[in-house]
């Protein structure tokens, strides 16, 4: 399969992106790009959410400072409560 095709952009700004470049990269409806410009090039780049592995050594070291300074779960459900109020 080829690395190249062509397509165009509708009077909304939609580009679609041709179905044997979708088949390869095995995109779904739904995925979403972070989109990079300048001069005359545009890169769409795929993005994903991060898996929650990729978030536990954040977690792990969010409790440690916690713990270090003294935080405990109450303080933070009652922090949680003020933001929510002052809405």
């Amino acid at each position: 399969m080829s690395n190249l095709a062509t397509t165009k952009m509708s009077s909304k700004g939609q580009v679609v992106i041709p179905e044997n470049i979708r088949k390869r990269l095995k995109l779904k409806p739904g995925i979403q790009f972070v989109v990079v410009g300048d001069k005359d090039v545009v890169i769409l780049k795929t993005i994903s959410p991060p898996s929650m592995k990729e978030f536990d050594p954040l977690i792990s070291d969010a409790r440690k400072q916690a713990k270090k300074v003294g935080l405990k779960k109450s303080d933070l459900s009652a922090e949680i409560a003020e933001v929510r109020n002052q809405k």
